[in-house]
């Protein structure tokens, strides 16, 4: 036994009872209409129409899961209908009782709040979130439709001569029509799967809605007549629905599905402007045939249909909002959000005397979670970790995914006595129970906490991110899965400094290019001034342009000098510097910032480097920096495997980098200062960096 109750006999039940189906249609054709055919007739089509009723409901009673009440809804509204068929043709066929309206009526009628309330559950179920976007799409298909009925169908039939219950009982059939297809085309344009028994149910909805607007159409034109085509089609969506309740994937009608991100395609563009520009025709239209009976319904919806698209459009500008300050992957804001958002505080903070805190907090031991259980453990560890962040938050304060493994929290009015208590809330709120990575695998995590406020640590904005960043980094050293409030700038040791200054050299002889560490670190180091960064920044991305390639001293000879291209385990071997330089510069008391942005200066801008796969703005600026400057000594030197480009090809080859492998406004900078004579060649300083 299934989670989702009993399965059919078999898989292929739903088609077998489909198959079946149509046969008795034929046969239904096939019985003569007169003497006992009339009698068989009758029988054929009320059984065909009960079965579908019966497979829903026993269906739908041995579901177990959230998809039953929906579908015990769909088996109750067939039930009804039924009871309708059944009266109305035994009635006419063996009765002779052809009045209009008739009990029969009753009962069709009454089946319509029963499906939409059963479409509607559909939609809440297949959609637990927001789907302004599909429901705003819906409502301006809805009007057109609604708007179309009235001028065709309930319009000429209300103002037709006939009593009253005659012409309610008319117009009543058009617009329960209207309110299935307002919530079947919701439920159409909305989140969810297509499964095979989805693609029964709308053929089910799409036959009976088929079948009554030409039932309507036939009334009015006075040619219906019982047993014509149109009782193959009403039979016909009976059966869909019977065989999308048997069919194997009922219950994937009613599973839950995340809101997708709101992507109009060509073809639902093409519908909305078909359904905008369709009232404006009807006006056009009506004005040309000189019958202005209805132009004030036409208005109405011109009006409605305006309004909506407005609020269409509204609703797609705050969507692309949304995207471009959310973190694709956690939901929390993206880091250029809250540098943005990190002035705007400490200006706020600063003409009210008050106080704005920063917390940085990096996951200890990441990267070994993404190389012990692969990257998708890795993505389910920071998404878990983010929730529990977000909680930890009090409402308005600021949480971003800061960089790849890291978070940042602003929290404005929070003085210095409060920035331990809550740095130890946030990493208690990490740490307080195993995160499960994968079905069977579940890992303890901590985050290393740094905290610094304005304007206790810091005057300005970019003071408090370094202070934090500092703190940051004492967290790391002390032991990691601790915090730390407001650390001073540390020293760096000058001796541990000019031996990993020795060792990129080295680097630098091995590919015969002497001096290209000492241009990168000097070009980075102009770069960051240009943009404005204090002078422990600068320094910073400049020493970080300097040992960029220290990672390289382990990687072996034979790969580093190769002449020709690298194979598969040479590039594993090369890539893995990044990393190395990392490890080898973090052994440098207070140069974890400039260990970072080494790690990370192999990043591409979108998304495709190494190591980590970062994108865009979650990559360091310093790294962003360092980028640019290394590829361009790069292009400029002579190299084992090519010989030095020239200076306007390698200028092309950064244009043709720009938004792609390297950030956009650092290359615009770098061409802009290169153009102005400031980028001076490779080998031109050759006194140490």
């Amino acid at each position: 036994m299934s989670a989702n109750g009993p399965r059919p006999t078999s898989g292929r039940a739903w088609l077998g009872y489909l198959t079946a189906g149509l046969v008795a249609i034929a046969c239904y054709y096939a019985i003569p209409r007169e003497g006992f055919g009339v009698a068989a007739r009758v029988i054929m089509y009320c059984l065909t129409s009960t079965s579908a009723a019966v497979v829903v409901l026993w269906t739908a009673l041995r579901l177990r899961t959230g998809a039953r009440l929906p579908w015990l809804l769909l088996g109750l509204s067939q039930v009804v209908y039924s009871i309708a068929d059944c009266t109305f043709y035994v009635n006419h066929y063996l009765l002779g009782l052809t009045g209009y309206p008739s009990l029969a009526d009753v009962f069709y009628l009454g089946h319509y709040p029963l499906a939409v309330a059963a479409l509607l559950l559909l939609i809440r179920r297949r959609t637990p979130g927001r789907d302004v976007q599909s429901a705003l799409d819906a409502s301006v298909l809805a009007v057109v439709a609604a708007m179309l009925s009235w001028l065709y169908l309930i319009g000429p039939r209300a103002r037709l001569d006939q009593p009253v219950l005659v012409t309610a009982a008319s117009v009543a059939y058009p617009v329960m029509d209207l309110a299935l297809l307002a919530v079947a085309i919701r439920l159409f344009l909305g989140t969810g799967k297509r499964s095979g028994s989805f693609a029964l149910l709308a053929t089910n909805l799409l036959a009976i809605l088929t079948a009554d607007t030409l039932y309507v159409v036939q009334q009015l034109n006075g040619t219906y007549h019982a047993g014509n085509f149109l009782d193959a089609i009403w039979l016909g969506g009976n059966l869909a629905l019977g065989a999308a309740a048997l069919h194997p994937t009922r219950s994937a009608v009613a599973e839950p599905t995340a809101v997708r991100e709101d992507v109009l395609g060509p073809g639902r563009i093409a519908a909305l402007c078909a359904a905008a520009l369709t009232a404006p025709a009807m006006l056009v239209v009506r004005h040309a045939t000189g019958n202005t009976h209805d132009i004030p319904v036409v208005a109405a919806a011109c009006a409605m249909l305006f309004v909506l698209v407005i609020a269409r459009l509204a609703v797609l500008v705050a969507d692309q909002r949304r995207l471009a300050i959310t973190d694709a992957l956690t939901g929390l804001h993206t880091r250029r959000f809250f540098v943005a958002q990190l002035p705007i505080e400490v200006e706020r903070a600063r003409r009210a005397g008050g106080s704005v805190a920063v917390f940085i907090a990096d996951v200890d031991r990441f990267k070994s979670i993404n190389d012990g259980h692969g990257h998708p453990a890795g993505d389910q560890a920071l998404v878990e970790i983010a929730d529990r962040l977000r909680r930890a938050a009090r409402a308005g304060d600021v949480v971003a995914r800061y960089g790849g493994e890291e978070f940042a929290l602003l929290v404005p009015g929070a003085s210095p006595a409060e920035l331990a208590a809550i740095a130890q809330r946030l990493r208690d709120s990490v740490a307080g129970s195993p995160i499960e990575v994968t079905d069977s695998v579940w890992l303890a995590a901590t985050v290393s906490i740094g905290a610094a406020c304005y304007p206790e640590h810091a005057g300005d904005p970019a003071e408090v991110i370094a202070a934090a960043d500092r703190s940051l980094y004492a967290a790391k050293v002390s032991g990691r899965d601790r915090a730390v409030v407001g650390a001073v700038r540390p020293e760096s040791d000058p001796v541990m400094l000019e031996h990993l200054c020795r060792v990129a050299d080295q680097v630098d002889l091995k590919l015969s290019a002497p001096h290209n560490s000492r241009a990168v670190g000097r070009w980075t180091r102009l770069l960051a001034a240009e943009l404005g960064h204090d002078e422990h920044a600068v320094k910073v991305a400049g020493l970080a342009g300097r040992l960029h390639d220290i990672g390289k001293i382990v990687v072996p000879d034979a790969v580093l000098t190769k002449p020709s291209a690298l194979d598969g385990q040479e590039w594993q071997l090369m890539r893995a510097h990044a990393d190395h330089g990392f490890r080898l510069a973090d052994t440098v008391p207070g140069f974890f910032p400039v260990a970072r942005a080494i790690r990370q200066h192999h990043e591409r801008y979108d998304g495709s480097g190494y190591p980590q796969g970062l994108v865009g703005g979650a990559i360091r600026w310093e790294a962003r920096l360092v980028a640019v400057c290394d590829v361009w000594a790069a292009m400029l030197t002579d190299r084992p495997h090519r010989r030095a480009l020239s200076v306007e090809a390698a200028r092309d080859e950064l244009r043709a980098g720009r938004g792609s492998r390297y950030d956009p406004d650092v290359v615009d900078l770098f061409l802009d200062l290169h153009a102005a004579g400031r980028i001076d060649s490779p080998a031109a300083g050759r006194v140490a960096g």
